[in-house]
């Protein structure tokens, strides 16, 4: 490893925002469909594809991508559940 980067660091806080979203939803903290779980894998995935400018690795963008995909899945679901309770 040359140095420490901008973009190492943006990836390194996307990987503890996703261990601590699985940390909380396996020790039954918060609930795996619920906003705060899927905007810290959201916010992850977007840390880990946003390091992969500085050093590309096509593995990690293709399981970060479906991540963000799946959290962007759970939170339009979640709203429009909630959308649909108000009406």
């Amino acid at each position: 490893m040359d140095s420490f980067t901008l973009l190492d660091a943006i990836g390194l806080l996307g990987v503890l925002l996703l261990l601590i979203a699985y940390g909380l939803t396996v020790g039954g903290r918060i609930d795996p469909l619920k906003p705060a779980a899927l905007l810290l894998n959201l916010l992850g995935a977007i840390g880990i594809l946003i390091s992969l400018l500085g050093a590309f690795n096509l593995s990690a963008l293709v399981i970060e991508t479906a991540w963000a995909v799946i959290a962007i899945g759970g939170l339009a679901r979640w709203w429009w559940q909630r959308g649909k309770q108000g009406s």
